[in-house]
């Protein structure tokens, strides 16, 4: 479990495909050793780390993960997003966020407001019951709050601190993201889904 709060960075130092799947080594800015199997979302994929002998990070990606996110298409030299799973305690500055990417949205529309950014991304229409207004996304691992969602599309409202420290600082146009819906919202709607009204098969 995370939080979609992001304090340090990772980079990718290589991306090997492999029969099944890939493993990935990556280096990041946390000073702090890692345990090995220890979890870490990068860009919001949950990963299980290998350590490896010189600091950096070694991990396996199964094709299921591969077809469902952004990973498989960053190489070498890639900045991404990363954040340790959340420890029993910790402060909740965010949502929670499980590391279970639904799908992948594009990076539709940037306006720059001074230091501040309002960015924007479309998405599977099929998701735009989990899409509310002022409700939680993450995006690339992001803590995010919806603004002026519609069926295909939501914006986001961005800080100075967030363009800084995250890669959503440097995201242009046609820029893949990895999203994971609200956690709550996708369980109310599984619960509801059989008490609504069937819509009619055209």
């Amino acid at each position: 479990m995370f939080t979609g709060i992001i304090l340090h960075s990772g980079t990718i130092e290589s991306f090997e495909k492999l029969d099944n799947g890939a493993r990935m080594r990556l280096r990041t800015t946390d000073p702090v050793p890692f345990d090995r199997g220890e979890s870490l979302a990068v860009n919001g994929v949950c990963l299980t780390m290998l350590p490896v002998g010189d600091g950096s990070l070694e991990t396996d990606l199964s094709n299921e993960t591969l077809s469902r996110t952004t990973l498989g298409s960053l190489g070498a030299g890639a900045t991404v997003n990363v954040e340790r799973a959340l420890a029993l305690g910790d402060r909740l500055g965010g949502h929670l966020v499980q590391g279970h990417v639904d799908t992948v949205g594009t990076l539709i529309a940037t306006a720059n407001e001074g230091e501040f950014a309002v960015l924007r991304w479309s998405y599977p229409p099929e998701f735009s019951e989990l899409v509310v207004s002022k409700g939680s996304i993450a995006v690339d691992g992001i803590s995010l709050t919806i603004v002026d969602p519609d069926r295909e599309s939501f914006g986001a409202a961005l800080i100075p601190e967030t363009l800084r420290r995250t890669n959503l600082g440097a995201a242009r146009i046609g820029d893949g993201a990895n999203l994971e819906f609200d956690m709550v919202a996708k369980y109310v709607r599984t619960l509801v889904l059989p008490y609504l009204p069937q819509k009619a098969q055209g």
